[in-house]
């Protein structure tokens, strides 16, 4: 199992979050995570990510069978794991070139692996921008400087497509896309999909799912995931509404 999330708790400033979350992804699988805004469906993200200022105050996360609980961030990453902001932040005076390749000589490093020549990642670099479809300009950009919400987007799931990470948690990454976006990041999540890889998709809508088909769909309501089924969940839930979840819970 690449993912084992067990009877997760989490707090922010005291006030519980997840209430008991448990979530199992494998290789090969592509989950998606549903649910109202403010039911916990970022906080899960950030807290697999080891973002600060959560407090897990029981439960476990397992990444290839180890504890990540207490991995820095820089070190779940170098592990495999990626998170795809909803709102990516701009790093003004870095240009992404010179960030994607100090990332991925860190990576190597920590798995006792040579840098990449130069050549070496160029030539990966230009394979990468085919297959996402970013336009070469930006790679010469300051990360995110200036980028419209789909070209954060589009090089968000660039980062990914280079890092080739195990697992890539996608946040809410089609807010504020328009179409044409939303299909370019859906079909590069779509082409980076391997049998050694997972994905997890958090999204607030179906229509993501239209693009990208999920094996898995789980709502997450109130701090816990209530139901999980195939994609057909999804649609019922985008004809039902949040309120059926309610119902359904209560009744």
């Amino acid at each position: 199992m690449l993912l084992n999330i067990k009877n997760l708790h989490v707090e922010i400033n005291g006030k519980e979050i997840l209430k008991g979350v448990n979530l199992e992804v494998n290789k090969g699988e592509v989950h998606a995570i549903m649910g109202p805004n403010g039911t916990g469906k970022s906080t899960l993200a950030n807290v697999i990510a080891g973002k600060e200022g959560y407090t897990i105050s029981s439960g476990e996360i397992l990444f290839n069978g180890k504890d990540i609980l207490d991995m820095e961030p820089e070190v779940r990453a170098q592990e495999g794991i990626f998170l795809g902001f909803q709102y990516p932040v701009e790093i003004p005076g870095v240009s992404i070139t010179n960030f994607m390749r100090t990332a991925m000589n860190e990576i190597r490093k920590y798995h006792g692996q040579e840098p990449l020549s130069a050549g070496d990642f160029l030539r990966k670099m230009a394979e990468k921008e085919k297959l996402v479809e970013i336009h070469s300009k930006l790679k010469n950009r300051s990360v995110n400087e200036g980028f419209s919400g789909g070209e954060k987007k589009k090089n968000e799931i660039f980062q990914m497509a280079m890092l080739e990470p195990q697992l890539a948690i996608l946040d809410e990454t089609d807010s504020g896309l328009d179409i044409d976006a939303l299909r370019i990041v859906a079909n590069g999540v779509n082409k980076l999909k391997t049998d050694e890889n997972a994905t997890v998709v958090i999204t607030h809508y179906q229509r993501l799912l239209d693009y990208i088909v999920p094996d898995f769909v789980h709502i997450l309501f109130e701090g816990e995931i209530v139901m999980s089924g195939g994609k057909e969940l999804a649609m019922e839930l985008e004809e039902k509404g949040y309120e059926w979840i309610k119902q359904k819970m209560n009744g």
